[in-house]
């Protein structure tokens, strides 16, 4: 299967500009759900977040980074020398919208691959619900 190309069936969605104030609120809900996703996971990783900034520190010092770009409006992340520019995708369906790279990857998929190959182990990260 090729990346960035929608399976049959699937939701088709469509890229959305936002207002910097949209994408400020949606941005920084994201970080904050995806902390305590990293939070609840109970991996061996230190997350924090600070200023629009989430960084998730290993035991050997290494950093992933996953911030808000305010000037592109998209949500940027950078692990093991790779790095991806997520940008915000409504859905067709009437299901929220969606972080996506321009290669159709996720951002919390992404995110939980990334983990996975640098714990060496399965991780899923379940999204909670915005407070």
């Amino acid at each position: 299967m090729s990346e960035g190309v929608p399976q049959a069936g699937a939701p088709q969605a469509s890229q959305t500009t936002l207002t910097e104030e949209a994408f400020e609120r949606k941005a920084d809900e994201e970080l904050r759900i995806l902390l305590e996703a990293l939070i609840e996971s109970e991996e061996e990783i230190d997350p924090d977040l600070e200023s629009g900034v989430l960084s998730i520190h290993f035991d050997d010092g290494a950093k992933y980074v996953v911030n808000s770009h305010r000037a592109a409006r998209q949500i940027w992340m950078a692990a093991e020398r790779q790095a991806w520019h997520f940008d915000y995708v409504e859905r067709e369906t009437g299901q929220p919208g969606q972080w996506q790279s321009s290669n159709g990857d996720e951002l919390w998929a992404a995110l939980g691959a990334a983990l996975s190959g640098r714990l060496d182990s399965s991780i899923t990260l379940v999204r909670g619900n915005p407070a």
